[in-house]
């Protein structure tokens, strides 16, 4: 039997929840986290190797201090644990004459990301893609292409990141529930009930982060912007004597605009030869739900995905796969992230998966939803106010 409400409980604990998590533990909170499954897991959005990370957005310059903000937590994980999470080995976001592909919805995407770096002080170079491809030989860049490049960017590692702040949060004392699935939650007065198939627990807040089964959990009209789409993720061998081309120090983290109907984003070798190098498209035309989706990559689809995003561009890849995983985006129109108030119930806070592009943002959005839930009316990252109005529900109507 709970004897007295928990100060939050926390529902979901992949990218966004772990991170909530470990910031209400390390201000001292009582606080539980619940998840159905057993995170880092496959399910949802939070798996696959690497996830770029970005300061520069092409998505839109208020998202920059989330990006710079997670940086600094992960350093600190790093300097607690020894673990290695973050590589800043840089980025480079591609496009060039033509028809181009988007970048999550935004045609001019390479031009927001130069807008975002110049906002948010990171140091760049505007590249020909002749001048790129002498830089970094794995890409077959077109002579004509206009290539971004920083420094500060680059990849970190999701599952090390979710396990190390789970488990630094129940070393600071946080309750940890896994492998229990919530069946509903409600809010009665000045607490939120959150109803599990073993038992009903009792907090003052309540932060939903539940990812792809997040429309699920919402009654309409609040659930009808979320979409969930199925993603697939291939890692490809390199040709052995090319293979040092695709090391991080040689080959930055990417954004490609392509002249094809998706754009391509991907990795350098985060490993040796056999994990391969890690290459991805997006698609926004086909939804789906975590209960439905096909977790299994057909020879066709594998084939298509080479012919189409990558022999083209990286001819020094060989066309099979070694490796393919399914994963899901929870997605809102404009890439928009939602972080606020339920509407009709200002005990719930949600924590969208946002739209795709949401891990490298992730450490520094617990930091806000813990501020949040503890009662501050004033949310400061690094030092900055944050203003949350663009990631509202009404936003979005």
């Amino acid at each position: 039997m709970q004897d007295r409400p928990y100060d939050a409980i926390v529902l979901g604990l992949g990218a966004m929840g772990s991170a909530a998590l470990y910031q209400l533990s390390l201000r001292k909170a009582s606080v539980l986290g619940i998840d159905q499954f057993r995170p880092p897991h496959e399910f949802g959005s939070s798996h696959g190797d690497t996830r770029i990370t970005r300061i520069a957005c092409g998505e839109g310059r208020e998202y920059s201090v989330f990006s710079s903000r997670s940086h600094a937590i992960w350093r600190d994980l790093e300097q607690k644990t020894g673990k290695q999470l973050l590589t800043q080995n840089g980025l480079l976001v591609i496009t060039g004459t033509g028809q181009r592909s988007t970048g999550h919805g935004i045609p001019a995407f390479l031009q927001y990301t130069v807008d975002a770096a110049n906002a948010a002080g990171v140091p760049h170079d505007i590249l020909s893609g002749l001048e790129a491809r002498r830089r970094f030989p794995a890409f077959n860049f077109r002579d004509d292409d206009t290539v971004y490049f920083d420094k500060v960017s680059g990849f970190v590692r999701p599952e090390a990141c979710v396990q190390t702040q789970l488990e630094l949060a129940e070393a600071n004392g946080a309750a940890v529930h896994f492998n229990e699935a919530v069946t509903g939650f409600e809010q009665r007065g000045e607490t939120v009930q959150v109803s599990t198939a073993r038992a009903t627990y009792t907090a003052r807040q309540l932060i939903v982060a539940a990812g792809a089964w997040l429309p699920d959990l919402l009654a309409a009209p609040h659930r009808a912007p979320f979409v969930v789409r199925r993603q697939v993720l291939y890692w490809f061998s390199a040709k052995p004597e090319s293979f040092d081309s695709f090391r991080p120090e040689n080959m930055p983290v990417y954004v490609w605009q392509l002249p094809a109907p998706q754009g391509i984003y991907g990795f350098p070798a985060a490993g040796g030869p056999e994990e391969g190098v890690k290459v991805a498209t997006a698609q926004y035309s086909d939804a789906t739900t975590p209960q439905s989706v096909d977790r299994s990559v057909s020879p066709e689809e594998a084939t298509a995905m080479y012919e189409t995003y990558v022999a083209p561009f990286f001819p020094a890849l060989l066309p099979t796969p070694i490796k393919t995983k399914v994963c899901l985006y929870t997605c809102m129109p404009d890439a928009r992230f939602i972080i606020d108030r339920h509407p009709d119930h200002d005990r719930i806070i949600v924590a969208s998966p946002c739209s795709g592009h949401g891990f490298k943002h992730s450490a520094g959005i617990g930091d806000v939803l813990a501020q949040m839930a503890l009662g501050e009316t004033t949310i400061r990252l690094g030092g900055t106010s944050v203003d949350l109005s663009k990631f509202a529900f009404r936003a979005s109507a």
